[in-house]
C-alpha cells in the first residue's frame, strides 16, 4: 500500500461547476479540479499524481509543506492557529499508517479554494477496482 498525493490551488467557483468533477464527464481526465469523491483522484492521468509514499511520516511531511505554503492566505483565523494546525498534522501521519485517505481543503483570500489530498493506493480501500495511476500493485 503507497499513498498518492495531489493538490488544487483554483478558484472557488470551479467547485461549484460538479460535472467536470465526475469520472462520466468529458473533461474529467483532462481538469485539475478536485474530483467528488476523493478515490477518483487515482483516475486521473499519473502526472496529476505530486508525489508517491509508503512511509506515513513523509507523506504527512509533504501534506504540511503543501498546507504551511498557504496558511497565510487561509480565511478562517482558526485554520491559521499554528497549534491547530501541528496537531492536524499529526493526525494526518496516523490516518495514513492505517491506510485511509487524508482530504484537507481550505478557504483563501481572493476566492480561492487550496485542496490537499493523500490518496490511499494499492488497492484503495473503498474502491478496490480502481488500478494505480501510476501502473504499481499491491
Amino acid at each position: 500500500m503507497h499513498h498518492h498525493g495531489y493538490t488544487w490551488l483554483g478558484s472557488a467557483h470551479e467547485l461549484l461547476k460538479d460535472g467536470p468533477r465526475r469520472p462520466v464527464h468529458p473533461e474529467f481526465r483532462s481538469s485539475k479540479v478536485v474530483p467528488l469523491e476523493c478515490a477518483h483522484w487515482l483516475l486521473k492521468p499519473a502526472a496529476f499524481v505530486q508525489g508517491t509514499w509508503s512511509d506515513a511520516e513523509q507523506a504527512a511531511a509533504w501534506f504540511d509543506r503543501q498546507v504551511r505554503a498557504s496558511v497565510a492566505a487561509f480565511m478562517a483565523e482558526r485554520d491559521r492557529d499554528t497549534t491547530r494546525l501541528a496537531d492536524a498534522i499529526r493526525r494526518v501521519t496516523e490516518r495514513v499508517a492505517r491506510g485511509e485517505d487524508v482530504i484537507g481543503g481550505w478557504y483563501l483570500t481572493g476566492q480561492r479554494f487550496l485542496s490537499v489530498c493523500l490518496i490511499t493506493c494499492g488497492p484503495h480501500r473503498l474502491r478496490p477496482e480502481i488500478p494505480c495511476p501510476a501502473g504499481a500493485t499491491a
